[in-house]
């Protein structure tokens, strides 16, 4: 009889090579990179189901993957003949057997983001793929009063970009939930050293939700947008009513919750 195992793969990378995590034709994905690393190794086509699709240039501490398997490795051999195989960019971080039942994306109950903006007048070089830079005059402790309002159940489709998966046949999407209400347990910006760091735990985030509130509260840092704007964006339920999207290259997956 086959033993099929589900496999839960913690894993960290840096995307500013890869074109996101979702498998695209002839684009360095992470996905996409799993499913050759796997094949190689076990001679199974998989498709590792990721708990979220991060976007191109994002990266992750923590991403969180499953996939099923026939393969008998050993968990921890698993782990590292996949990153012996694996580029330096992408880390298995842990390899666990889960229940059958188990589903990186529909078995998480919260994610945590966090944004980083380097201030300093010179972004080190070796920081710069990891940071968005913006030395110019902002007003952070409005900044800090306009993270707290997005807290609590709300409808953020002010703060979501149309999902390039909508667009497709509906027989060829991924299994997506089509309301955009969320809930963000916590959402604060702190500075450290020259970073000022924004972190938000949600339900779950719509695409580029989170780049667009960073977006949105550096215009309340720059004085274009006042508090009772971010209210009135956030009750507008329409894209067109925030600011712009935040750099890909400051953004983090730091955890998922199950």
């Amino acid at each position: 009889m086959d033993l099929q195992r589900n496999l839960k793969l913690t894993i960290a990378y840096d995307g500013h090579d890869f074109s996101g995590w979702q498998i695209q034709p002839d684009r360095p994905t992470i996905q996409g990179t799993l499913v050759s690393v796997i094949e190689h190794l076990t001679g199974e086509t998989t498709l590792p189901q990721g708990s979220g699709r991060t976007d191109a240039g994002v990266h992750a501490l923590a991403q969180v993957a499953s996939v099923s398997t026939q393969s008998s490795i050993p968990l921890l051999n698993f782990r590292k003949a996949l990153n012996d195989i694996l580029p330096a960019a992408i880390r298995i971080l842990s390899v666990e057997e889960v229940p059958p039942e188990f589903h990186a994306r529909k078995s998480a109950v919260a994610k945590t983001y966090q944004y980083r903006i380097h201030r300093a007048e010179i972004c080190p070089p070796f920081l710069a793929r990891y940071v968005y830079h913006h030395p110019y005059p902002l007003n952070e402790a409005l900044m800090i009063e306009a993270a707290g309002l997005v807290l609590g159940e709300h409808d953020f489709t002010s703060f979501a970009a149309v999902d390039p998966e909508r667009k497709k046949p509906e027989r060829e999407r991924e299994d997506l939930e089509v309301n955009n209400v969320r809930t963000i347990y916590s959402s604060a910006w702190h500075r450290h050293g020259d970073d000022l760091i924004y972190t938000v735990r949600g339900s779950g985030f719509l695409h580029h939700m989170v780049r667009n509130l960073v977006g949105t509260f550096l215009m309340v840092g720059k004085i274009n947008v006042t508090l009772p704007d971010l209210r009135r964006i956030l009750e507008a339920r329409n894209r067109s009513a925030a600011s712009a999207t935040a750099p890909a290259s400051g953004l983090f997956l730091l955890g998922v919750e199950y």
